[in-house]
């Protein structure tokens, strides 16, 4: 019995149909196409990949994504760590910048505090001998 539905199934998708456009002033037949529903379903199948396939490929391939909510995050985020990376060296760079010229002016200026290091150092005498 489940046969007879399959075979019927299919029947009915290859069966053929006339599609007839005609002038409805002179009933004159413009245009006539042969369809089943198996080539209907196949053909709009087809135009519908084709859409989503244009559509998926202006979207990656010109500047259209960047309209998409979202899609700027990632990119974003992944600019805004290497833009902070590159600030904090700066800020590093700035720091001992500013420390040298600073050493640098104190040393100009006369104005050099040098601890000394006064822990006493012992040092053993050599005893000489009169030989």
């Amino acid at each position: 019995m489940a046969k007879l539905e399959e075979e019927s199934t299919l029947q009915r998708l290859r069966n053929r149909y006339r599609l007839v456009i005609m002038n409805d002033d002179t009933y004159e037949e413009v245009v006539t196409f042969k369809l089943s529903r198996l080539s209907v379903y196949i053909g709009l199948s087809t135009i519908f990949v084709l859409l989503v396939g244009l559509t998926v490929a202006l979207i990656v391939f010109t500047p259209l994504k960047y309209y998409i909510p979202g899609y700027d995050d990632l990119k974003i985020g992944r600019e805004y760590k290497q833009m902070k990376y590159r600030v904090d060296s700066l800020e590093k760079q700035v720091i001992y910048q500013t420390q040298y010229i600073n050493g640098i002016k104190k040393v100009l200026n006369g104005d050099v505090s040098v601890k000394l290091d006064t822990t006493a150092i012992q040092v053993p005498k050599e005893e000489f001998s009169n030989d």
